[in-house]
């Protein structure tokens, strides 16, 4: 993440302040900025910590693959579902309230987590922290209108979405070491203390912001938005085991979708809708929310695959997994580097149509990947991966949030983010799907009894157990075979979703630069109350 300056780059003169807006900046607002990136960090390395778990945990739960999936999705489920109701929340009634109280129940869920003892538990405590993290996530995003006047506000908005970024790769490694050195419920246990640092530095330093006439919260819109996310994710990920034409499945996914077209309905007829569709008129918006919304696809899949390979095909623990991932971090740190002079260069499209063409490039090569193939292929991929997914997803993020008005800074990120969410646990659970499809269709289990090649086919790591109680190198050869076949078609196809990404971006994506990069827009409203209230 790049270091808040010490004094702010000379800016060319601001227009007027829209009325009730503070006259002057505030001293400490980059030090705020830096309390709000931990926040921020925190809850995105929670996406991912518990990725280099999944091998722990299918050993010492008991999960099975689609368990799996649930322990990462519900945390995405949770935190999309609610994500729209909190930053309206925020909006209304204080977005620095909103953010503590959010930290603090990530925290307290995170104490439960490290307690679980079954994988329904684990699901329930990640479900919490989901809960809990929809309350930080748009408040971070939130605040800067309150901090930082307009000529500042991409640095500052480019600065937390590096920070969002950045606990994709580290969470990895800090799982992995974490691992290495504890049992897996320290995972959770790190949370605690930066969640505790992240409630103290918001309230000395964070001014209250809010927007006193921002709607209420629609209750019927929220179950219909929670209810047809989950109903959608449950049934891609029970489809692989049921089948598809399962009834059961066939009804959940029939279900999702209606409840979703109601909420897009019920929200087209609004006043002041939950779901503020009215935002995506705003192309920049809407195409920026879009390439945001495909990399967390892409990435999510990718995440979900790459742990397993390295642990149970090339044998590193998991602290090496976190290791093996570090090339991403550096390719992720020169794109936050370069990222803003870029922008300035040649706009937010083309470095966003970039960005997205280098994942493309990144996901393609690693579909390549056979079993024979060492950690150097990877290295290579994952480098190219990091450099996309910085100039891609910072940027995107930093752009949609810059149209945005303050009076609608809550519900505005709550949107974007809600649709990252929806776009990560589908990934998740499309990809994890099509990984366990493609798996049991390739293993051999020819010769083991009944049971034995159920078991088998559930993950590799299960075969990994049995081939080893057995003597039977033969399994585990076929099961990394099967894995890495598997790997390789989820890279393609999230490959191919990054190329027709980059596409759309560049085709349809204005070529000006939002207009809170340069000044406030003639529809903003005041949301600082009062300007100087740190306590």
């Amino acid at each position: 993440m790049p270091a808040a300056p010490d004094s702010p780059v000379p800016e060319p003169p601001e227009p007027p302040e829209p009325p009730g807006a503070a006259t002057a900046p505030d001293p400490r607002r980059w030090l705020a900025l830096v309390a709000v990136a931990l926040s921020v960090l925190v809850i995105s390395f929670d996406m991912t910590i518990l990725n280099v778990a999944l091998p722990t945990l299918a050993s010492q739960l008991q999960a099975t693959t689609g368990q799996q999936q649930w322990i990462v999705d519900s945390y995405t489920v949770v935190f999309a579902a609610v994500m729209l109701p909190a930053g309206l929340v925020g909006d209304r009634f204080g977005r620095r309230r909103t953010l503590t109280v959010g930290l603090a129940l990530f925290g307290l869920a995170s104490a439960v987590g490290m307690l679980a003892d079954s994988p329904g538990t684990l699901v329930a405590a990640r479900a919490a922290m989901g809960l809990a993290g929809a309350l930080v996530m748009p408040m971070s995003m939130a605040v800067i209108p309150g901090l930082f006047p307009a000529g500042e506000q991409r640095r500052a908005t480019a600065i937390l979405a590096a920070a969002l970024a950045l606990g994709t790769p580290l969470g990895p490694l800090l799982g992995g070491f974490l691992l290495q050195h504890f049992w897996w419920g320290a995972i959770f246990v790190i949370n605690i203390p930066l969640t505790v640092i992240g409630i103290v530095a918001c309230l000395l330093l964070l001014p209250e912001t809010r927007n006193p006439t921002a709607p209420r919260i629609d209750l019927l819109a929220t179950l219909l938005g929670a209810g047809g996310l989950s109903a959608l994710t449950y049934g891609i990920i029970e489809g692989p085991d049921r089948g598809w034409a399962d009834p059961l499945v066939l009804g959940v996914i029939g279900g999702a979708v209606a409840a979703l077209t109601l909420l897009v309905l019920r929200s087209r007829h609004q006043r002041d809708p939950m779901l503020d569709l009215s935002l995506l008129a705003d192309p920049t918006f809407r195409w920026s929310a879009v390439g945001a919304t495909l990399v967390s696809v892409v990435l999510f899949g990718a995440f979900f695959v790459l742990p397993l390979y390295f642990q149970s095909v090339l044998g590193a623990d998991a602290f090496g997994t976190g290791l093996r991932l570090m090339p991403m971090m550096l390719g992720l740190m020169v794109a936050a580097k370069a990222g803003d002079r870029l922008v300035t260069r040649i706009g937010p499209r083309a470095v966003i149509t970039f960005g997205l063409a280098a994942l493309a490039a990144a996901l393609l090569l690693g579909s390549r990947t056979r079993v024979s193939d060492g950690y150097g292929l990877a290295a290579v991929w994952l480098t190219l991966l990091g450099l996309g997914m910085g100039l891609s997803l910072i940027t995107a993020q930093a752009s949609a949030l810059l149209t945005l008005p303050p009076g609608r800074a809550g519900v505005g990120s709550g949107l974007l983010q809600t649709l990252r969410q929806v776009g990560g646990a589908i990934g998740v659970a499309v990809f994890g799907s099509l990984l366990a499809d493609s798996y049991r269709g390739a293993l051999d289990t020819a010769g083991l009894p009944a049971e034995a090649a159920d078991r088998a086919g559930q993950s590799v790591i299960a075969a990994d157990g049995i081939a080893g109680a057995t003597g039977n190198p033969a399994l585990a050869a076929s099961a990394h075979a099967a894995y890495v076949h598997g790997m390789a078609l989820v890279l393609l196809v999230a490959g191919a979703v990054a190329v027709l990404s980059a596409v759309l971006v560049g085709l349809r994506m204005p070529t000006a630069e939002p207009r809170g990069a340069t000044g406030p827009g003639p529809e903003q409203e005041p949301t600082t109350v009062p300007a100087g209230d740190h306590g």
